[in-house]
């Protein structure tokens, strides 16, 4: 029993703790019993939170978990620094200098320094060898938004936090340390010391996307995944065109339900603690443009990117040309924060042109400002193309090679023997239901949601407690039996 317990409290690679996880769902019961208990001692409160959230890292990535400390206390001090110098702009951009050199220079060693090496190496024609680096879960993520902080600091937007166990408590708070959504520090700081106030709508609200999240990553995005998505592109020779279609339309289904699902975890965990995350997802597949898209998926990171990188090299004020370069160069960056690897780069690029072509095509062809919505016929087909094309970019995000992407393409265009349809939905008639049902909920307009959520708050916190209680027994019973780490994990 004692060797159970301390296998289950320690760190194994193989089995990191995610909210879908038994082991994470039960920690979760005790912790917000000590919670509640502390709810009046807000030092004593802010101090276990933090504890536990450096436990949760820990679990995700063993020992690692001292790199989320030196982040922090770097730029606490930094950020002190910077806001002590005020008067002296060229100490201060030092000072912001440095914390970039520090979130970036880890950021870099762990995540690109294999694939910068291989790329210099391939140039003078050597061999290389990979390194043996481990690659901390959420490094991206906790690295840019504890750099947001002292940029932030710098700009004027923000004054410092007053300890480092407020500073500590936002860069390591739980629900979203490991994959976002990428709070800011403006948006976050206020809740901090604020007394804990847990609404009716904000238990509703936070019981509903905790079961909702479960449902899409535990029981809609591992099921297509093992059972569909993963077996097609790993063998896309062994079927047909229309099974690699049908398998490139699962992946898209597979990572929207996958990262939006933690999303939806992560801020309803986060509301049933007192606190408010914002919005990471809205539908993006209901977009009508590629601009549409990226104001709808993953909103945490596509504004961080305009707000830090793009707007920082010029934005829009240096002209047109200067104005697509930035925003060619904002995605090509983008996708490299996505992953150490080629076909990220060229998948942020291909947006980045795409973002590009379209305001060519909005504001110079049409003639219509950044608020003209289509109607009718002509949002319909838009949406379509939106999807298409976000699908055919999604090939190029899922396979590793682009030989990989060129065999699929080759497999849809060339053998989709449309003869052997009805065999495919037959054979995959609980996989394609699965996705038929996740693209309808997906389509549904928010006053559904609400509707939902609204029902939940006319009943009484008992009712919605053994509701999520019942949902999340029913899940762990019918998941997969091997846990699926969330693909954004890697990033």
């Amino acid at each position: 029993m004692w060797n159970r317990i301390v296998e289950v409290l320690s760190y194994n690679p193989q089995e990191p703790m995610i909210f879908s996880s038994g082991v994470f769902l039960i920690l979760f019961l005790f912790f917000s019993f000590i919670y509640m208990c502390l709810e009046r001692k807000t030092s004593a409160r802010l101090l276990f939170v933090t504890l536990f959230s450096y436990y949760f890292y820990y679990k995700s990535s063993g020992m690692y978990f001292f790199l989320l400390a030196v982040v922090t206390v770097s730029d606490y001090l930094i950020a002190r620094a910077i806001y002590r110098s005020r008067g002296n702009q060229r100490r201060g951009r030092w000072l912001v200098a440095l914390s970039l050199a520090i979130d970036l220079g880890m950021l870099g060693y762990f995540k690109y320094t294999n694939f910068f090496a291989g790329m210099l190496t391939a140039m003078v024609g050597g061999n290389f060898q990979p390194w043996d680096i481990f690659l901390p879960v959420g490094i991206s993520f906790f690295t840019f938004q504890s750099l947001s902080y002292t940029i932030d600091v710098y700009r004027g937007d923000l004054k410092p936090l007053p300890h480092l166990l407020d500073y500590a408590f936002y860069v390591s708070f739980f629900p979203q340390l490991v994959a976002g959504p990428i709070v800011r520090a403006r948006d976050f700081a206020p809740q901090i010391r604020r007394p804990v106030v847990i609404t009716r709508d904000m238990f509703a609200r936070g019981v509903y996307f905790i079961i909702i999240g479960l449902f899409k990553k535990a029981v809609i995005s591992d099921y297509i995944s093992l059972n569909f998505v993963d077996r097609i592109f790993d063998n896309p020779t062994l079927y047909s065109g229309f099974e690699n279609l049908l398998g490139v339309y699962g992946y898209a289904l597979q990572i929207y339900c996958d990262f939006s699902g933690y999303s939806d975890m992560a801020i309803g965990i986060a509301l049933l603690l007192g606190f408010r995350f914002p919005m990471n997802f809205n539908a993006p597949y209901n977009s009508s443009s590629i601009t549409d898209f990226w104001r709808r998926w993953h909103i945490s990171l596509s504004t961080w990117i305009r707000d830090y990188i793009y707007i920082s090299l010029g934005g829009n004020r240096k002209g047109k040309i200067r104005q697509y370069v930035n925003l060619l160069l904002t995605m090509l960056l983008g996708g490299l924060w996505h992953g150490a690897s080629v076909n990220f780069v060229v998948w942020g690029g291909i947006h980045g042109l795409a973002l590009v072509g379209h305001k060519i095509f909005r504001t110079e062809m049409l003639h219509h400002d950044r608020h003209h919505e289509s109607r009718g016929w002509k949002r319909v087909a838009a949406m379509i193309l939106t999807f298409h094309f976000v699908c055919l970019t999604w090939l190029i995000f899922r396979n590793h090679t682009f030989a990989g992407v060129w065999v699929m393409l080759c497999q849809i265009f060339g053998n989709f023997h449309p003869e052997l349809i009805g065999q495919v939905v037959v054979g995959y008639k609980y996989v394609l239901a699965l996705m038929l049902f996740g693209y309808l909920s997906h389509y549904l307009p928010n006053r559904w949601q609400e509707g939902l959520i609204s029902w939940m708050k006319r009943g009484n916190v008992v009712v919605d407690a053994l509701l999520l209680a019942l949902v999340i027994f029913i899940i762990i019973q019918v998941k997969s039996s091997t846990i699926q780490p969330f693909i954004y994990f890697q990033f």
